[in-house]
């Protein structure tokens, strides 16, 4: 294959997505107590679109734009800032929804298009590949979102909850930042965040644990390596005062090993156990303090923001 019938290869692709993702991605104008925003979103299934959270924080209106000449007003029907996913309920007709790939098959090198809104530029497609997977994305909760896709696509201002699609059309992630030139993030479509949109789109909001630590990712030594299985553990900096944490007795210093039985080798590993399921019930968290393992009875309460 030559450079011209590549090209034409490559062409023929964003071609064809464009032309089947573009009509169910929307314009998103938002009316805040502050002021205005923009965005974007797709729609995901009749009637409902799929956004970042921060492109609707705090909305009192808004309104939808389709390339089509379509435009309907919209509510949110749940928004959750640590996943920076939202879902719209569109009070009008909408296009025909995109299908959900899974960001799980992705692989680095591999084609990807992102179709959006930027700085108002309605109906824009930018191409680009993968360029790294399993990226983490701190929130302005101090959480972070888990998974990343890391795209070279061209994204800007106005992109944010825009679709980024793979080469059959299919949503893949759920484009959220501009970390510089060349450098898009999107949150990726997967169990987890299909879970997420099933959430939100049925009751509104993510229920999630909370257990009161403050931890980072440390190495063990190598005995303490052999003893648990990992050349890593997540040691507590600190606990919040009457939290289940402390009531149960962990210390700053202690690492945590295991949680239910879950493996924790880092912060992340804690915030994927605690899920609603764990919130209110009795769990043991296995600590290795002074070189010994030490098993530590607490019970996850519910998280709450703000």
């Amino acid at each position: 294959m030559d450079d011209d019938e590549a090209l034409d290869a490559y062409s023929t692709i964003v071609v064809r997505v464009a032309e089947t993702v573009l009509p169910a991605v929307a314009a998103v104008n938002v009316r805040t107590a502050e002021g205005a925003g923009a965005g974007s979103a797709t729609v995901i299934r009749a009637g409902l679109l799929l956004t970042s959270a921060h492109v609707v924080t705090g909305a009192r209106e808004v309104g939808l734009a389709f390339g089509d000449g379509t435009a309907a007003d919209a509510e949110v029907v749940g928004s959750d800032v640590l996943s920076d996913l939202a879902v719209l309920r569109a009070r009008g007709r909408t296009p025909d929804p995109v299908p959900l790939g899974d960001a799980a098959r992705l692989r680095v090198g591999q084609l990807v298009v992102a179709l959006g809104n930027p700085r108002g530029l309605a109906g824009s497609v930018t191409a680009g590949i993968v360029s790294a997977l399993g990226r983490s994305l701190p929130t302005a909760s101090g959480r972070v979102i888990d998974e990343v896709i890391q795209t070279d696509a061209a994204l800007n201002p106005g992109n944010s909850g825009g679709a980024l699609a793979d080469s059959a059309g299919r949503l893949v992630g759920v484009n959220t930042a501009v970390a510089g030139v060349g450098l898009g993030l999107a949150v990726p479509i997967n169990a987890t965040t299909l879970e997420i949109i099933d959430t939100l789109s049925t009751a509104g909001r993510v229920r999630r644990a909370w257990l009161g630590v403050a931890g980072s990712k440390v190495p063990l030594t190598p005995e303490a390596a052999a003893k648990v299985g990992s050349a890593t553990g997540m040691q507590v900096m600190s606990t919040v005062p009457g939290s289940p944490a402390a009531l149960a007795g962990a210390r700053p210093g202690d690492i945590v090993l295991s949680i239910d039985g879950t493996p924790v080798f880092d912060p992340t590993g804690l915030q994927r156990v605690m899920v609603e399921g764990a919130i209110g019930r009795r769990m043991e968290m296995t600590v290795l303090r002074g070189g010994a393992l030490i098993d530590l009875v607490l019970e996850p309460e519910e998280l709450r923001l703000g």
